[in-house]
């Protein structure tokens, strides 16, 4: 099996199919890692998949909870506050997280290097590659020019937006909106800014911006470059634009142009060569989901993969990899497309609009969970979801909360009792639940703050199927 590109996407892919036993090559163009901020943003969704690679400790001693959104107007003044509790979500963890990527990465290499099912070879590039009942690959060592062949049962397109693995199996981006210019600037300061510990979003028509604490003494700034104006013009101005948030002597790390792309690939597999992350799909930041759909798509791709190449699955099961995928990463980006005009898009008039609607649905708690929550969408139904009943309609496709149970006097996550496989839930008595995991005998254990129990039963649910990456295949 080989993962082609080595961020974090790729990294954990090769993790979670380690743990199921496969034998991974990471190839990674660079010789080194990549060392700047980009991805700051994880929910707890995402954050499922590092868990089950086996560095989600790990990750939450270096991130720190996110706590919540704030919309400012064009003068800084707030037009409306969402704010998150500091308290855990369902899954165990803060509902949102913000990190520095280059400490994750740091966190997943080490791992990487702990794993001896897993060989991670940097300075090599992809520039060929042949189907031919498994799959061959044309690789280059960069610093020698050597060439080399491998041979991979299957491999995995982790490679980032301008993915060789995308190009070399024919398929293409398509676009979902119109491209935006930003001006990304990332920032440390010894002493603590005075900033709400939230996401703060300008919404400015003339300069729309976004401002947020990252982790430990880094912070992060957005602004939107106007028609015609080059990054030059606003590094020029950087100073002026972060006085507001009193950020004006802080010093810049970095200082990026980035081009926000809303985009989905037509073809995700091609046999056994299959696309994630951003070689799949690309999407604004207003949602904080680049990172998360990535980690999404390895999580509920590991064990099929896995599943096929033991030879326990049909070749099919593949199939289940974009048809699954797709539809979520499309409707998260349409969602960042939207939100994004809704904050920051249209004139002087939006702007009033904008104020006078605010003003009003702040109040309305539907708004404020719907603002603060961190759940997605549901699978679409398929082979892997099976929406029968009202408590399928309601659960099936849903990710099971990772609620703790306590089994032989030790409170442990749910993860921990369903095992590997496809497990089996079902509900005895309120806070008594039975488990059936894969190959295994039932067990019962304690629903320890009653938090799958009051699941099961705000749908209607006394029982769940639920697959290896968590995900409800069914449930009466």
């Amino acid at each position: 099996m080989v993962v082609v590109g080595a961020g974090p996407v790729g990294l954990t892919a090769a993790l979670l199919l380690a743990r199921r036993g496969l034998p991974v090559q990471v190839l990674e163009r660079r010789s080194a890692p990549y060392g700047q901020p980009r991805a700051v943003h994880l929910d707890d969704e995402a954050l499922r998949a590092l868990a089950d690679a086996g560095v989600a400790q790990g990750f939450l001693a270096l991130s720190r909870p996110m706590r919540g959104l704030r919309l400012l107007d064009g003068s800084h003044r707030v037009l409306a506050e969402f704010a998150r509790a500091s308290s855990s979500g369902p899954h165990g963890w803060p509902q949102g997280s913000m990190f520095s990527q280059p400490d994750l990465e740091e966190l997943l290499l080490a791992a990487v290097r702990r794993e001896p099912l897993v060989e991670l070879h940097t300075g090599c590039e992809l520039v060929g590659l042949a189907r031919d009942g498994g799959v061959t690959l044309d690789v280059l060592d960069r610093a020698s020019g050597a060439r080399s062949r491998v041979r991979a049962a299957a491999v995995l397109g982790c490679d980032g937006a301008n993915s060789t693995v995308r190009r070399l199996v024919g398929a293409r981006m398509r676009d979902l909106g119109r491209p935006d210019r930003w001006l990304v600037a990332d920032l440390r300061s010894a002493q603590p800014l005075p900033l709400w510990p939230g996401v703060h979003q300008v919404c400015d028509p003339h300069r729309a911006a976004t401002a947020m604490p990252v982790s430990g003494d880094r912070y992060r700034f957005e602004f939107r470059l106007l028609p015609g104006e080059t990054r030059e013009d606003v590094v020029a101005r950087l100073p002026a634009l972060l006085a507001p948030y009193g950020a004006a002597d802080a010093e810049v790390e970095r200082v990026a142009e980035y081009v926000y792309r809303a985009q989905v690939a037509d073809r995700w597999r091609s046999g056994r060569v299959l696309l994630a992350g951003d070689a799949a799909h690309l999407t604004p930041p207003f949602i904080g989901q680049g990172l998360g759909l990535g980690l999404r798509d390895v999580h509920q791709l590991a064990w099929k993969l896995a599943a096929v190449l033991a030879g326990t699955a049909a070749e099919r099961l593949l199939d289940t990899h974009q048809a699954e995928r797709e539809p979520h990463a499309r409707a998260m980006v349409r969602l960042a497309l939207l939100l994004g005009r809704l904050m920051t898009g249209g004139g002087r008039g939006a702007a009033v609009l904008r104020r006078a609607v605010l003003a009003g649905v702040r109040r309305v708690p539907a708004v404020a969970r719907f603002a603060t929550d961190s759940r997605t969408p549901p699978l679409r139904r398929g082979p892997l979801v099976v929406r029968r009943g009202r408590a399928g309609r309601r659960l099936a496709g849903s990710l099971l909360p990772r609620a703790a149970v306590v089994l032989d006097g030790r409170t442990v996550p749910v993860d921990d009792v369903l095992g590997p496989g496809t497990a089996r839930l079902r509900l005895l008595l309120p806070g008594r639940l039975a488990v059936r995991p894969a190959g295994g005998g039932e067990v019962e254990v304690a629903d320890a703050d009653g938090g799958l129990s009051g699941w099961l039963r705000g749908a209607g649910a006394v029982a769940v199927v639920v697959r290896p990456d968590r995900i409800v295949l069914s449930a009466s």
